[in-house]
């Protein structure tokens, strides 16, 4: 189990970070598939990994599967920090599920706005603070109103931010303006990443920290690629990086998330299926057309590449 205490995980909130699918096979936890995304993408370039979470289609984990899901992951990425989501908008069952899960061998919480409540911003303050007062592990917020029906504006943002235990903010905000004047008005210890797989590259020009992004899935090494020359100032060829998965992204969300993922890693072997569980679909055969064809494009690409090396 990693022991990392607040202020060693914020020296690693930046980077890349992959919000991972849960693979299933015949309606179960595949562990050996998920046992080999675990090993293919320890190593990758990837800053951490976020566990049951959107991505990880969490809605639909019975507790028992969530925590063979983090036991798993640790077993075979013991040097990867490890952050589990939890959602809900009943803030005495999210105590319990911070009791429930104390002594689970993670790193960190990413916890969503309360869903469907729509809770006032004093609402949204006192539920973070409560959870981040009784977490064992540091918790960051993640922001995205277009799924819960409601956004944590910068002011209760800010005044979270200044609490001991709460170390970030994923934002799927979809508001720039929002999204750059807390990124200009943040602690300096207060990491900002990005969940907006389209907008990485202009997160990142804004400032943020890094992305927690789904599409990373894909070409992980270019994703990963991509935030050090941002890092190190160089922009333009960033941009030009980032131009060569900028279309990728939107594919990958061209049906809802993870089917197009989990088809992806399916064809390319990574997982036993593309089985996703209701109200989740497997995608269409239209869009099943259209991944075989990048896949192929990219996978051709690679090889005319490695040839050219080899000359």
């Amino acid at each position: 189990m990693n022991d990392l205490r607040t202020s060693d995980l914020r020296t690693c909130l930046q980077g890349l970070w992959l919000p991972l699918i849960t693979p299933f096979c015949n309606g179960e936890l595949d562990e050996p598939s998920l046992r080999r995304l675990v090993r293919h993408y320890a190593n990758l370039p990837v800053n951490g990994l976020v566990l049951a979470a959107t991505t990880g289609e969490s809605l639909t984990l019975e507790p028992a599967e969530t925590e063979r899901l983090v036991f798993t992951v640790r077993d075979e990425a013991s040097k990867l920090p490890v952050c589990l989501g939890l959602s809900g908008s009943n803030t005495r069952a999210l105590l319990d599920a911070l009791q429930r899960t104390a002594a689970w061998p993670i790193d960190a919480y990413l916890i969503s706005c309360p869903y469907y409540s729509r809770p006032s911003q004093r609402g949204l303050e006192l539920h973070f603070t409560a959870l981040a007062d009784h977490a064992a592990h540091p918790v960051m917020i993640y922001n995205i109103p277009y799924r819960t029906g409601v956004n944590l504006g910068n002011e209760a943002m800010l005044r979270l931010a200044a609490h001991p235990n709460i170390v970030g903010l994923k934002d799927c905000s979809a508001d720039r303006t929002q999204s750059l004047d807390l990124l200009r008005r943040r602690p300096d210890d207060f990491a900002v990443f990005t969940g907006e797989d389209a907008q990485y590259q202009e997160a990142l020009a804004d400032g943020a920290d890094g992305g927690i992004l789904a599409s990373a899935h894909v070409e992980t090494e270019i994703f990963a690629k991509i935030w050090r020359l941002m890092a190190a100032g160089e922009r333009a060829a960033a941009l030009t990086l980032w131009q060569s998965v900028d279309e990728l992204t939107r594919l990958l969300f061209a049906e809802p998330s993870p089917a197009p993922i989990k088809y992806w890693l399916w064809r390319t072997g990574l997982i036993e299926s593309a089985e996703v569980r209701l109200p989740m679909t497997e995608v269409s055969t239209e869009l099943a057309a259209r991944l075989d064809r990048e896949i192929e494009r990219r996978s051709s690409l690679r090889a005319n590449g490695s040839r050219e090396c080899a000359r």
